[in-house]
């Protein structure tokens, strides 16, 4: 089962941002800390552990504990969250929300990144552990998001409604929808276990956080995966000197503002608020806003004094809800964080938050893409082969691709670059000419240098039109097996549930993937299983 790759810089699937970010280019050097390499984590170390309250451990293990209560957990989870209450155990971190049956494929590469980073780590330091987390996004409440997934190129869609908190939602209605997916299985042993999973998930736990937890527990347990739900108020408590400067300073703002500035050559991944910060309950998740003196809950009539307000935050910190802005920040806080693994939409908006970590004085972790991943099988592999087609062709967009094999297979050149060359020639001789006569010439030569290379461009894209016509069978091939590959003209990735996978590799899938995987190499890999 090789496997192949691309660098992220020549997928054409990530931004100018992150590419120079990868490339280290020195403007981007002040917007993160210490750039995600081996050797660079015995600095990451050191600053975390100066600059990390122990104290917050005793809470992180307790709300743990009680999460996981009601779960069965693997030997090395249980063991991963004994450590995190000892000073020499730290963290590697990812976060995804809480998509239905895991969502897009791409949520299996960031957990297996988080996963074998911790491995790599504790082999290049073996006097200090490393635990993989993975963050629930239980607060998000951008339902659309996260409420379906694709399957075979069919989206099935949980038709419900959330106005709160996503991980607070009830499961209820969710047997209807299961038995048109399980359909969809059929009946073999893997599509037996995907039953299996989804029905002990989704149809035996109360809410999105406690299906997602049993997922995610039942996928990476054996490999010591730790997950966290930080809606919690235990957990909130630690963070409540930060909520309380974001509601009375608005530092956030200023810093990240700042930031943005310096980042106007880029596409810029969000914007901040001047507080930014949610005020939730269960069916509720609405933006605080200070107007006329007020603490308002955006769209409701709830407001609060800055007294009343501050009074609150002490005695129901649960009822405070970072936005993207303050969520790395919370995280940073309660955990004993290194490093944070995520997709180069997630490192944007880190790149953003560095100058905000150095207002409130607490370490920005280690920012670090995550795997990005192809799967092919055996016979795609060989479609591509006899196609004479590699992977950096198949990576490209769809109309360039057809062109260049197109190119590639005319029986005679398409190009007209040649006589293009002949033509500039012949006019600079006639423009020259026309210097050394009458200089009146000058205009009519150009008007016709002009209309001659427009005719030669034109009779070009009429001739590549015919050769396409004529090579139709064999470009449907090449269109057909990118389609395959590249479902929707999008990444795998970000459009195939991993069940798809999973009904052909079974238990293998994740193993071979964590195999595969290298979390600190800069490429994408191509996996043919």
């Amino acid at each position: 089962m090789p496997t192949d790759c691309i660098s992220y810089q020549n997928s054409g699937y990530f931004s100018t941002l992150i590419q120079d970010y990868l490339e280290q280019k020195p403007d981007l050097k002040p917007l993160y800390n210490n750039f995600p390499v081996l050797e660079n984590f015995e600095k990451q170390i050191i600053e975390k552990q100066q600059n990390f309250n122990n104290q917050n451990r005793i809470p992180l293990v307790s709300v743990l504990k009680e999460q996981y209560a009601a779960l069965e957990i693997s030997d090395l989870t249980q063991q991963n969250i004994e450590l995190l209450a000892h000073e020499s155990t730290f963290t590697v971190t990812t976060g995804h929300q809480l998509n239905l049956f895991s969502g897009p494929l791409y949520f299996l590469y960031k957990i297996i990144s988080t996963i074998n980073l911790t491995k790599e780590l504790k082999s290049k330091y073996p006097n200090f552990n490393f635990v993989p987390v993975y963050w629930m996004a239980t607060e998000d409440h951008d339902f659309e998001e996260i409420n379906y997934f694709n399957f075979k190129g069919k989206k099935f869609r949980w038709n419900t409604e959330s106005t709160g908190p996503v991980g607070r939602l009830s499961t209820e209605g969710l047997t209807e929808f299961f038995e048109i997916y399980a359909l969809e299985l059929g009946s073999s042993t893997n599509a037996n276990i995907l039953k299996k999973l989804f029905e002990d998930a989704y149809l035996k736990h109360n809410t999105l956080a406690d299906a997602t937890r049993f997922l995610a527990n039942g996928l990476f347990s054996s490999q010591g995966l730790v997950i966290i739900d930080a809606d919690s108020a235990d957990l909130k408590r630690a963070f409540v000197p930060y909520i309380k400067e974001e509601l009375l300073e608005q530092t956030s703002f200023k810093t990240v503002q700042e930031t943005i500035e310096k980042l106007k050559n880029y596409t810029v991944q969000v914007n901040p608020r001047e507080i930014n910060l949610f005020y939730i309950e269960d069916n509720l998740r609405e933006r605080i806003v200070f107007e006329n003196d007020k603490f308002m809950v955006n769209n409701t009539k709830t407001s609060f004094s800055k007294e009343e307000i501050l009074n609150l935050l002490e005695s129901n910190p649960e009822k405070f809800s970072p936005n993207v802005i303050m969520r790395p920040l919370y995280q940073e806080i309660i955990l004993p964080n290194l490093c944070y693994i995520g997709g180069g939409g997630e490192i944007a908006y880190w790149l953003e938050l560095k100058s905000f970590f150095d207002a409130v004085n607490i370490t920005f972790p280690m920012i670090l893409v995550r795997n990005s991943v192809l799967l092919t099988t055996e016979k795609q592999a060989k479609k591509a082969d006899q196609l004479g087609l590699s992977w950096k062709d198949l990576f490209t967009k769809p109309a360039d691709l057809v062109n260049a094999v197109t190119h590639k297979i005319s029986e005679f050149p398409i190009d007209l670059t040649p006589q293009k060359e002949i033509l500039e020639k012949q006019f600079e001789y006639l423009s020259e000419l026309a210097q050394k006569t009458d200089k009146s010439f000058t205009g009519a030569v150009k008007a016709q240098e002009v209309k001659q290379k427009k005719g030669l461009e034109n009779l070009e894209k009429r001739l590549l039109k015919a050769q396409k016509r004529k090579l139709n069978d064999q470009l449907e091939r090449v269109v057909d097996l990118q389609c395959q590959l590249f479902p929707n003209n999008s990444l795998q990735e970000r459009q195939s549930n991993f069940s798809e996978f999973y009904l052909e590799k079974g238990e293998q899938l994740i193993p071979l993937l964590t195999q595969k995987l290298k979390p600190l190499a800069t490429n994408f890999s191509i996996i043919t299983i």
